[in-house]
């Protein structure tokens, strides 16, 4: 018999994650998203918000992120010419 569905989000997450299937899939965060926030945080020290209100902060977070894949296609050779 399985326990009741737990109501409140950190002991649903835990419980997903102490599955072998959960810690495998929280593993492959490491490689994927992790990189991407300490970047912007250490590399760009963009680690605060300076607006408030949800349209400024959706505003500077789209820019942070913007900065972020111009310089992945920047290193990639995007739009360098001479490259096919």
């Amino acid at each position: 018999m399985q326990s009741p569905t737990p109501s409140h989000p950190s002991e649903r997450m835990r419980q997903a994650i102490d599955s072998p299937r959960g810690r495998q899939l929280y593993s492959q965060r490491l490689g994927t998203v992790e990189p991407v926030f300490a970047n912007l945080r250490h590399n760009k020290r963009l680690s605060r918000l300076n607006h408030r209100g949800q349209a400024k902060f959706k505003a500077q977070w789209n820019l942070y992120y913007k900065v972020q894949n111009i310089e992945k296609l920047s290193k990639a050779g995007f739009g360098q010419t001479g490259i096919q």
